[in-house]
């Protein structure tokens, strides 16, 4: 059925066509008819994980980016996903960058964007988020959170102690984005002094809403998949340092190499096929030095049930897919679930 869409989809401006697709989803999440037929269109075989104190129904989940203020849910929860991570979610409301800001490079299966964090705001998305659970939706929701365009790095730290104050209520885990190409200076946040000084004060701030609201809040660090060997090495220590519960390796990719589109000089992060091999040897690298100590989400080139496979194989918990689904469809969730 993709097959045939995806022509349909792939002539509309790409930022038009996401829209569309989602709000799509949204309106299948509303109407229980539709909401019930893609539960059986897209049921995936359970293949249970463990992963950050929390239950997974499979290991496959969906990237952040996608649904970046929380509109599609339960849309979202019918297709397969054992979890859906959304945002990045700022402290406040705020347009992104200027249009145009995605651009399909279909000869590489790939994707630049420049989005720059467009949402909604916290205070919007946390009370759609409250409203989800309040109907029980059966899937592990994630929030990834990131700071307003206008906050300095250096009062970067209120915007993320505002947010995991806002969600430690609501997710069932919070991701820590420090990686996205396309806030100018955020990449900055991953070096030694700057990550500790950020997930220091987060930790402590963790530990005051754990007490308060009786459960444990999985804190997820997402990583750029562009840093030196010496880089990756500082921030895995400064991770493991301050009690983070898991990396989620690797956001966009800087990088351009062997591309054959037109597009390939647009600035933005890369994602798809071109940043499969990138991003495995990163999660090589990030799993290595981890040892073990705590579990790592695989994120980036995803595009096929062997990709994911191979990234399990080498010791991912968990995966998530993105761009993938923009060229294979939403039916790829079910057949990587089907390969395990």
């Amino acid at each position: 059925m993709y097959k045939n869409l995806r022509p349909l989809l792939f002539k509309l401006d790409p930022e038009t066509a996401h829209g569309l697709t989602l709000n799509l989803v949204r309106l299948a999440g509303i109407f229980s008819p539709a909401r019930w037929f893609l539960q059986a269109l897209f049921a995936a075989p359970k293949k249970p994980v463990e992963a950050f104190g929390l239950k997974f129904k499979n290991p496959v989940g969906l990237a952040a980016g996608y649904d970046k203020d929380g509109v599609a849910i339960r849309g979202l929860a019918a297709l397969g996903f054992g979890h859906i991570e959304i945002g990045t979610v700022t402290p406040l409301p705020q347009p992104g960058n200027p249009k145009p800001r995605i651009f399909r490079l279909v000869e590489d299966e790939a994707i630049i964007n420049r989005m720059g964090f467009p949402g909604e705001g916290a205070a919007d998305v946390a009370k759609r988020l409250s409203a989800v659970r309040r109907k029980r939706v059966r899937c592990i929701v994630g929030m990834n959170l990131g700071k307003n365009k206008q906050t300095s790095n250096d009062e970067a730290v209120f915007d993320y102690l505002a947010l995991l104050q806002n969600f430690a209520p609501l997710a069932d885990y919070l991701a820590i984005n420090v990686s996205s190409p396309n806030t100018v200076g955020l990449r900055r946040l991953q070096g030694r002094e700057a990550l500790e000084n950020l997930l220091t004060q987060l930790a402590h701030q963790r530990r005051f809403e754990q007490s308060r609201l009786e459960k444990h809040i999985p804190l997820l660090v997402k990583l750029a998949p562009d840093l030196s060997d010496e880089e990756l090495d500082d921030a895995l220590d400064v991770i493991l340092r301050a009690g983070m519960d898991g990396v989620i390796a690797t956001n966009t990719t800087l990088a351009r190499d062997g591309l054959r589109s037109t597009r390939q000089g647009e600035t933005g992060g890369l994602s798809g096929r071109p940043l499969t091999v990138r991003s495995e040897a990163a999660l090589e690298k990030v799993v290595r030095r981890l040892d073990g100590r705590i579990p790592v989400v695989s994120v980036g080139g995803i595009m096929s049930p062997a990709d994911a496979k191979r990234r399990l194989d080498m010791g991912a918990a968990l995966v998530q897919v993105y761009t993938g689904l923009v060229y294979a469809g939403p039916g790829l969730v079910k057949k990587i679930v089907r390969t395990l």
